[in-house]
């Protein structure tokens, strides 16, 4: 699968239009019953792309350093994320963290507490409006990731938001 994604792929890394795969897990690859080793044969067989991972379950982040660590030995992203800050386990608090000097990675999902939590579909978990302080909090965020990343993708998954909250995040990042 990963040698067929390459030859899919390869004119979109050749002219340098793919800076990486995302590979978002499920909240049941959680520390409990996995190892973050279980992804590094995925990671090396889509090299030269880098592969930008997507934890969704805190415990990743009971012991950050290990989980970063990781990361870097293997030449994964490690994707930082903006959720609702509210206490669950399929939610991480805000983490930023750099593990390759080429890309930083940050995906904004949205700020929806209720809806991330009792949303029954994609639509009502990340149908969210980005206010501009929480636009300028993220600014302030990928400024940092860039100080230590040559460069930052930014991916908004805000449901029907995103467009305009990309475009509006530009704007901010252009100055």
């Amino acid at each position: 699968m990963c040698r067929r994604t390459l030859q899919v792929t390869q004119p979109l890394h050749e002219a340098a239009k793919l800076s990486a795969f995302l590979l978002q897990l499920t909240p049941a690859f959680n520390p409990a019953k996995h190892a973050l080793d279980e992804l590094e044969p995925v990671v090396q067989a889509l090299a030269p792309v880098p592969v930008a991972v997507e934890l969704r379950h805190r415990d990743w982040l009971n012991d950050p350093d290990a989980t970063v660590d990781w990361f870097r030995e293997a030449g994964a992203v490690f994707v930082c994320v903006d959720l609702p800050d509210v206490d669950a386990p399929i939610v991480l608090p805000a983490f930023d963290a750099v593990t390759r000097k080429d890309l930083a990675y940050l995906r904004a999902h949205g700020r929806n507490k209720e809806g991330y939590m009792r949303g029954r579909s994609a639509g009502e978990r990340f149908a969210y409006d980005y206010p501009d302080k929480e636009l300028d909090e993220l600014a302030g965020r990928v400024g940092q990731l860039a100080g230590e990343a040559e460069a930052v993708r930014v991916m908004f998954a805000n449901g029907g938001d995103a467009l305009s909250a990309a475009e509006r995040m530009r704007e901010r990042l252009a100055d």
